[in-house]
């Protein structure tokens, strides 16, 4: 009986290869009628057109280069080379510019910044890569969004000698990083921290580029010298019919889709924007061409009814006798177990690898103590995001994609998918998951639980539903007053201080930016994304890691020694410090904030670069506090920088200060100030002259007119809040 449903599926598997065949053999037209529809040995589909009246709109005109050999074809009046063009996808793949920046041994250099504008095109976000290769090179990737919206980001690669250098791109002799959706245009820039003087023997050149996912391949003994012969790479670009969606389109005159085909919304940028047409199923050809669209008659090209007549209908066929449809019936359910049951047995491996087994254990070993931690399956999780569609994207950054769920219970969750190819050590994995989910801090954003049964573990947090700091300071800043920015700080800066010193086993954060620290409908800060975290064995004050962190947030220390502490995590919060005094970004026209920031502060310069519209009379005292504070945390050796625990004190005092002017006056009314604030004994005492440690043990560093006041506070002891 197996022998004969083995034979079975192999005739079905013939006759399905015969029906493709059949099918590609039966070329339709693809250009306007009377239009040139080859260039070379590439085939232009309309709405692409070689000629006037041959394409729908200008921006679809391509013109063939006859001087080259073969023929080549460009984009418009561009100097854009079109390799090919796939009309179901609405991408067009081009030949684009690889950077370089090369030195000889008396320091010269000789450098290239391509850049690309594809109006009203875009860049595909999720069909390419940035890479940079090299062993002393930081490369730097600009671009603009549709709405103006301005991007920068790229990474660092960093190698002493080639033996070093690993076969994947992680950051030694090669680095890569998404790019955001949406682009407009790009620049691509290169430089080098010490011109290549110590690896020019084996490395004088760097690159960097943008190039479709799996066409290049890093190999650390063949991509050097590749690359300097190389003078283009592949590049996918998305085009799009309109400006609106379907629903919109279908009302317009000038709807692209023809008959027998279907309209598809394009969801390219953060917001929805053109479409693009596909045949209906049954029909193949030119969903843009009238009447492009035709008929498959399945009868003639596959014979698909062994045991029956065949008729065909528009779209489809039948079989008069109802033999074949068992047979079809039987074998698609012996399929279906099949393919059902190697998907068991793959999650499973999954499973045991991430450490489903050992997390198992170690749940049951804590007798609840890690109760809330819960393993979710993959189909719980693909139906709580509508099998992770475009829609539920939350962010997207250098660790994966973050999407928003519905879980059955009707619980918001974020998802965090980690991206593919990213090994982990399971037994590391487990014991970070049962530290983070014993974490139960206000101002941290709980995680509830992971899934184990796909190739890369997936995590869920807790869902914050106002967004996130970066962009209310950036994009809504008019929302945020000086005081509700204090508020997040201060919740801020207590949550790191909670995680490096009020757990029993300390925590890095290793990401401290403004993009990730989420803000919910009352405006309490967050501190998010622990995908860069790394858990810190008792005793063990630092550790040594080759990871990229966002520009404009990087511990100055971290370039030379490549190891993150948790004074870096203070480096990082004293950026974020200056960023909520100044609105301004921490990276911009490739100078960082924290640079600047520090020089106005040296210069008494300070009011020249403070934002206007939240400093005033009132508060700055207050401001200069802070700035101060923020100073000491820039501080270029880490052990000359506060603790997250005393910069967390001093925010709190300075906001108490704030609040409450008859703190100013404590040393006129001590009577009156222990009547309101309580007796010592139930109070913290701050003296808040510079640097004072009182009996109670708290630094204050603060500065104030006054040299000897103190303050009695009401503040809960250990709590770690």
């Amino acid at each position: 009986m197996q022998f004969i449903l083995v034979v079975i599926l192999v005739l079905f598997t013939l006759a399905a290869a015969a029906e493709e065949a059949v099918a590609a053999e039966a070329v339709l037209p693809q250009a306007k009628p009377g239009c040139t529809y080859r260039c070379g040995n590439l085939t232009i589909p309309y709405p692409f057109g070689i000629g006037p009246d041959c394409y729908m709109t200008k921006d679809f005109s391509v013109r063939c280069n006859t001087s080259t050999k073969p023929l080549t074809a460009m984009w418009d009046a561009s100097p854009i080379a079109i390799n090919n063009i796939y009309l179901a996808e609405g991408e067009m793949q081009i030949a684009q510019y690889v950077a370089y920046d090369c030195y000889d041994s008396q320091g010269w250099t000789n450098s290239s910044e391509p850049w690309l504008a594809v109006p009203p095109f875009t860049i595909s976000h999720t069909r390419n890569k940035f890479i940079a290769i090299g062993c002393d090179a930081y490369a730097l990737f600009r671009g603009y969004r549709a709405d103006e919206e301005r991007y920068v980001t790229g990474c660092m690669s960093i190698c002493d000698n080639l033996d070093s250098v690993e076969q994947s791109c992680s950051g030694v002799g090669c680095c890569q990083t998404d790019i955001p959706r949406g682009l407009k245009n790009y620049t691509v820039r290169l430089d080098s921290y010490y011109n290549h003087t110590y690896i020019l023997d084996f490395n004088p050149c760097s690159y960097a580029f943008i190039v479709e996912e799996g066409k290049f391949t890093f190999s650390p003994n063949t991509s050097f010298k590749d690359l300097s012969n190389t003078e283009k790479l592949p590049t996918i670009l998305n085009w799009e019919i309109g400006e609106g969606p379907c629903d919109e389109a279908q009302k317009k005159y000038d709807y692209a889709c023809k008959a027998n085909s279907k309209c598809v919304n394009r969801n390219i940028t953060d917001e929805l924007s053109g479409y693009i047409c596909h045949c209906q199923p049954g029909y193949q050809g030119n969903p843009y061409l009238l009447d492009g669209c035709q008929d498959i008659d399945e009868c003639k090209v596959s014979k698909p009814c062994t045991n029956g007549r065949c008729e065909n209908s528009p779209g489809s066929y039948s079989c008069v006798t109802g033999g074949f449809l068992v047979l079809f019936v039987g074998i698609s359910w012996i399929c279906c177990g099949i393919k059902k049951r190697k998907f068991m047995k793959l999650k499973e491996k999954y499973f045991k690898e991430n450490g489903g087994l050992l997390l198992l254990q170690k749940l049951s070993n804590n007798g609840g103590s890690v109760e809330t931690t819960k393993i979710f399956t993959t189909e719980e999780l693909e139906k709580a995001t509508n099998n992770y569609h475009e829609s539920r994207v939350l962010g997207e950054g250098g660790y994966g994609t973050v999407y928003k769920g519905v879980l059955l219970d009707n619980k918001v969750v974020a998802i965090k998918k980690s991206k593919g190819g990213t090994s982990i050590q399971s037994e590391q994995f487990v014991t970070e998951v049962v530290v983070l989910s014993q974490i139960n801090h206000r101002n941290v954003v709980k995680l509830l639980g992971c899934c184990l049964e796909t190739a890369v573990p997936l995590l869920v947090y807790e869902f914050v539903t106002h967004g996130t700091l970066y962009e209310h300071i950036h994009r809504k800043r008019s929302l945020l007053s000086f005081e509700l920015r204090m508020k997040i700080v201060v919740e801020t800066a207590g949550a790191l201080a909670y995680l490096h010193s009020s757990i029993s086993t300390p925590i890095i954060h290793r990401d401290v930016k403004a993009a990730n620290i989420l803000l919910d409908d009352n405006y309490t800060a967050k501190v998010s994304d622990f995908g860069a975290s790394r858990l810190v064995p008792s005793g063990q004050t630092e550790i040594q890691t080759l990871v990229l962190r966002t520009f404009g947030y990087l511990d100055p220390e971290y370039l030379q020694s490549n190891q993150l502490t948790e004074k870096s995590d203070v480096y990082s919060f004293g950026v974020v410090l200056v960023e909520l005094l100044t609105s301004k970004v921490a990276f911009s026209n490739d100078r960082c904030l924290a640079s600047i920031f520090v020089s106005s502060m040296d210069e008494d310069c300070l009011k020249q670069i403070l934002d206007d519209a939240i400093v005033n009379e009132g508060n700055i005292e207050t401001v200069e506090n802070v700035a101060s504070l923020a100073k000491r945390c820039l501080r270029v050796k880490g052990e000359e920088r506060p603790t997250m625990k005393e910069v967390a004190m001093e925010l709190e005092g300075m906001t108490i200060m704030a609040k409450h002017p008859w703190g100013k006056n404590a040393m006129f009314c001590p009577e009156e100030n222990e009547y309101l604030l309580g007796s010592p004994s139930d109070s913290y005492v701050m003296d808040v002259r510079r640097g004072n440690r009182n009996s109670s043990g708290l630094t204050t560093g603060m500065t104030t007119g006054y040299d000897s006041i103190q303050i009695q506070m009401l503040m809960p002891r250990g709590d770690g809040r």
